[in-house]
């Protein structure tokens, strides 16, 4: 079962525009054997329009994935995407 550690909302546009890029950087086939250390979740108008998963402290296996028209995708975690999650994480 997965415990919640900590939630972070962030409103900086600026922050959200970073992510955002970073998460549709570079497209990748999705590893399941990779699990996920956290998630994402966009709202617009109170409603979520995009959940997305990520795993981040393990270098072989930094990824994000999402559904996209139903099917599961996968993009690349960059290092510089990592750093920012690092920073919104403190």
């Amino acid at each position: 079962m997965d415990t919640v550690v900590a939630v972070k909302i962030i409103r900086d546009k600026k922050t959200i525009t970073n992510l955002s890029t970073a998460i549709s950087a570079s497209s990748t086939k999705p590893n399941l054997k990779c699990g996920y250390d956290g998630s994402l979740h966009f709202f617009k108008n109170n409603i979520v329009i995009q959940d997305i998963d990520f795993r981040m402290n393990d270098a072989a296996c930094r990824y994000f994935t999402f559904k996209q028209a139903g099917e599961l995708k996968a993009t690349v975690l960059s290092e510089e995407a990592n750093r920012l999650l690092q920073d919104i994480r403190k």
